[in-house]
């Protein structure tokens, strides 16, 4: 079995790393992972509706997206129809395989029961703990306009610490795209025909169409695009994320499959992706997030290993994201996509 060693763990990215990471994209890996992570708790789920009492813009945004007609959509679809077949399920929306990352889904009647397609909630959090703390701009007659910094910045930090994702880190928000981009279920893919993944998933141009909702920015006015500077750190990070699920998503190989194969070579072209941008930054953390997984051992039953390696990345991305200056990074810039290729 193919191998990547300890002996490309080297203080700078060199050809030798690119090549031995190439080498992946023609292993044949096995895979298997138990089941999909749920993104929000069913318990603490206030619905969108909630949210779009401040919210409108960004709620009728999502309301044009996929995100949201796969409520009304998937289950009639035929694929849909044939991978519940084959796995033994009535529908799409009454097993947890499926709901968790098709569907926002709400405890009703001691039953977690889909109520919406991919919503606020299923990337922000379920937000019954922080919503009225997201809510207080500094007592019952103050508003958004009127808040102090200081009022902000407590407000937002206690939100988090609620539950709320983390908007303001990307890495964060990477993370909650991948957790269902990435499908850790070898069964779903193998017997189901599930694919194993968005395969062309990439944070910038998935991120900054359709689903783009950036009314805050511009008081409401217009969904603004993100500046170059957070492009470009937004790529990297969508990047090292990706490798990390990616990593996460082969951890559990058992046996040959086209679920294994699949997944491998995702994470070894994403690393290939990574160390092409690294060539032109020289970034520290984006060095660890490669030399971590230029160790990996590709062998089966190797979980604890590439669990710690997936950890290593992750913990490397964090850094990035919030160390990383975009202004300094325009050097990518021939790396990104055009915006006529945004989804």
């Amino acid at each position: 079995m193919m191998q990547i060693t300890s002996t490309t763990r080297r203080p700078n990215c060199s050809a030798t790393m690119v090549a031995r990471i190439s080498c992946l994209l023609l292993v044949v890996w096995p895979g298997y992972c138990s089941g999909q992570n749920t993104r929000c708790d069913p318990n603490k789920v206030m619905t969108a509706e909630a949210c779009a009492k401040c919210h409108v813009n960004e709620v009728q945004s999502w309301k044009k997206t996929p995100h949201y007609q796969t409520f009304d959509e998937l289950g009639r679809r035929p694929e849909a129809i044939e991978i519940c077949s084959k796995l033994g399920l009535r529908s799409v929306k009454r097993s947890d395989v499926c709901i968790d990352c098709h569907f926002t889904t709400k405890q009703i009647n001691n039953r977690n029961k889909p109520i919406s397609g991919v919503s606020c909630e299923s990337c922000h959090g379920a937000s019954q703990d922080w919503l009225n703390v997201h809510n207080d701009y500094g007592g019952p007659t103050a508003t958004k306009q009127t808040e102090s910094e200081a009022h902000a910045n407590t407000r937002f930090k206690q939100s988090v610490s609620f539950g709320m994702r983390n908007t303001r880190n990307l890495y964060e928000i990477a993370s909650s795209c991948l957790n269902c981009h990435t499908v850790p279920n070898e069964e779903l893919v193998n017997v189901g025909g599930h694919n194993a993944g968005s395969e062309d998933f990439e944070l910038v141009s998935w991120s900054q169409g359709q689903v783009r909702h950036n009314f805050l920015r511009s008081g409401g006015n217009r969904n603004a695009s993100s500046d170059p500077a957070r492009i470009r750190v937004m790529f990297v990070v969508g990047l090292m994320a990706d490798l990390e699920y990616s990593t996460r998503a082969t951890s559990k190989a058992t046996s040959k499959s086209d679920y294994g194969t699949k997944v491998a070579n995702r994470a070894a072209r994403t690393a290939v992706k990574l160390f092409e941008c690294q060539q032109k930054i020289q970034d520290p953390n984006v060095q660890l997030a490669l030399q971590a997984f230029a160790g990996a051992e590709l062998r089966l039953n190797n979980a604890a290993s590439l669990l710690e390696i997936a950890d290593q990345i992750q913990s490397a991305g964090k850094r990035f994201a919030v160390e990383a200056d975009g202004n300094r990074l325009s050097s990518l810039d021939g790396l990104l996509p055009h915006p006529s290729q945004y989804k």
